[in-house]
């Protein structure tokens, strides 16, 4: 897989509203977007640092899996996403090819029009790690 640049950091928040002030007024980050993935069942920001997004991750339902990490773990990193210049699918293919534990088995939309695939921390040094490229 042809990876061109760390495409953003997840962070699991319980309140983007809460949080955004630290970015913004601390940090000095804009937010340039917010958005909701209803079958991710969780609401976005993003600010970005140089080339570099933050996506902040908020749940918008209790049984979502960002819901289930605040649960588990509190707000912080949740995981590290990359822009993939040769196409998810194929690096799907080759993270199979290469034994990586797969949790997403082909593409899917997600937020800031992104097609993207997810490999299991278990088998990727405890790196939840997000697969990215640009929808068509």
């Amino acid at each position: 897989m042809k990876i061109s640049q760390i495409e953003h950091i997840g962070i699991a928040v319980e309140s983007i509203e809460k949080v955004l002030p630290y970015f913004e007024n601390v940090l000095g980050l804009k937010c340039y977007k917010t958005e909701v993935v209803e079958d991710q069942k969780v609401k976005t920001a993003f600010l970005k640092v140089g080339e570099v997004k933050l996506e902040l991750l908020e749940p918008t339902s209790p049984e979502s899996t960002i819901a289930a990490y605040l649960e588990k773990r509190g707000q912080g990193m949740h995981h590290m996403a990359f822009r993939i210049e040769d196409g998810v699918a194929n690096a799907i293919a080759e993270a199979d090819a290469a034994g990586i534990r797969l949790i997403d088995k082909a593409p899917r939309k997600g937020a800031d029009s992104m097609n993207i695939a997810f490999l299991h921390p278990k088998s990727t040094v405890g790196i939840l790690t997000e697969l990215c490229e640009p929808q068509a």
